[in-house]
């Protein structure tokens, strides 16, 4: 709990930090800049993402609310279930969220970056479907709405689809994990809120704090 806070501190420090006028600014420089990365390389298909769920609605709908809600909700929610059994692999897990969580502020700091849905070719599916404002005064407290670089909700998602498919007794549970990292990406992108490199940015975060951590609990770990 204590960790999770600190580091949620840190977090709406930096959102203080970038947040303004001159933030926003150069956040809508770098999102140009990934593009052009993006078209260079050929990988640039978040439009063409989005136009193949546009004439689906209710789906774009329930896409909208799991990017909202239900993605931090189930990192948090499988740590207290990983807590709550005992999991002996609990702190590891909970340390490769905390070291992710951590390694992508200083890119919210030094790279703030506007999501795709800022972008006059692209639609805000969460506000234009759902009816969803991410950009209200209350809801914009909460959050850095300049941090598409990584993904964090991917980092997430490799993270707690590696824990759910590495640590649950269920069969159906453990091959549900393996897809979520690719179900959230698919998400993500047609929902206009990350672009791939944000994506491949965001997994390699992900992989990279679960290496950590393991390595972590191994020098820790009795002999």
């Amino acid at each position: 709990m204590v960790i999770g806070l600190g580091i949620y501190a840190a977090y709406l420090l930096v959102r203080q930090a970038v947040v303004n006028e001159e933030g926003e600014q150069r956040a809508l420089d770098n999102a140009q800049r990934v593009v052009d990365a993006e078209c260079e390389i050929g990988i640039y298909l978040e439009p063409e993402i989005q136009r193949s769920m546009l004439p689906y609605p209710r789906a774009l709908h329930v896409m909208s609310v799991a990017y909202t809600a239900l993605n931090v909700g189930l990192t948090v929610g499988w740590l207290i279930r990983m807590f709550r059994r005992r999991e002996r692999r609990f702190h590891e897990f909970r340390r490769a969220t905390a070291y992710a969580t951590a390694g992508a502020l200083p890119f919210f700091l030094f790279f703030p970056c506007a999501p795709p849905r800022k972008l006059d070719h692209m639609v805000d599916t969460i506000a234009d479907v759902s009816g969803i404002d991410l950009e209200s005064d209350l809801l914009s407290r909460f959050y850095i709405p300049i941090a598409a670089m990584p993904s964090i909700h991917i980092t997430y998602a490799v993270v707690t689809g590696l824990g759910m498919a590495q640590t649950s007794p269920r069969a159906s549970v453990r091959a549900a994990g393996r897809l979520y990292a690719p179900l959230v990406a698919f998400i993500v992108f047609a929902t206009g809120n990350h672009y791939i490199l944000d994506g491949v940015v965001g997994a390699a975060l992900g992989w990279m704090s679960l290496r950590a951590a393991r390595l972590r609990s191994r020098r820790h770990r009795p002999s």
